[in-house]
């Protein structure tokens, strides 16, 4: 983060164990955290909708919803660019009136925007737009999926607040890539 201490933070909340770890973990750093939803055309935008909805109610946070027209819904599995998507939407929505957007994003994932080079070089861009205002967090990148988890359960925070299957369906589906992980997890 450049020039002067940062504060505020408006988190990335897709209502799954990632995202809701990551404004809990800000909140509890101290930042006045507030979250984001975006509805860009995935098929589990309804149920992540809500899920963001429960975790910011219980975290006593503002939640501001947004849609992304892309023409119609996307399917399951990496959305090229997702990332990048979300986090200028947010410094548009914003106005870059917050002085961090934060992701859940965490090691181990082999999607671009999810690595630690992909932050570094968006966390520059959005400086420099921004001379120094806004800058970009992702307090996971460094850790596994399981310490992001471990994390979430020690918040006290219910997993069942947390929604994250690609597909959208409830049951989940069981089969996608973030439902391997829940089951990974044990949950």
């Amino acid at each position: 983060m450049s020039g002067r201490e940062h504060r505020s933070a408006t988190v990335l909340l897709s209502g799954g164990l990632d995202s809701s770890a990551c404004a809990y973990f800000l909140q509890t750093n101290g930042f006045e955290v507030s979250g984001l939803f975006i509805d860009h055309g995935q098929a589990a935008a309804s149920r992540e909708a809500a899920a963001s909805a429960a975790i910011a109610a219980r975290l006593s946070i503002q939640l501001m919803s947004h849609r992304v027209s892309n023409g119609g819904r996307l399917g399951a599995g990496e959305l090229i660019g997702r990332n990048a998507m979300l986090i200028f939407n947010a410094l548009f929505l914003t106005r870059g009136q917050e002085d961090i957007i934060a992701i859940g994003a965490h090691a181990g994932v082999t999607y671009f925007d999810c690595t630690e080079r992909f932050i570094f070089q968006t966390r520059t861009l959005v400086e420099e737009i921004t001379d120094g205002k806004v800058s970009v967090a992702a307090p996971f990148i460094s850790w596994t999926k399981r310490d992001v988890f471990d994390f979430y359960l020690s918040s006290g925070l219910p997993i069942e607040l947390t929604y994250s299957c690609e597909t959208g369906s409830d049951p989940v589906c069981g089969i996608c890539a973030s439902c391997l992980d829940r089951k990974k997890l044990g949950c």
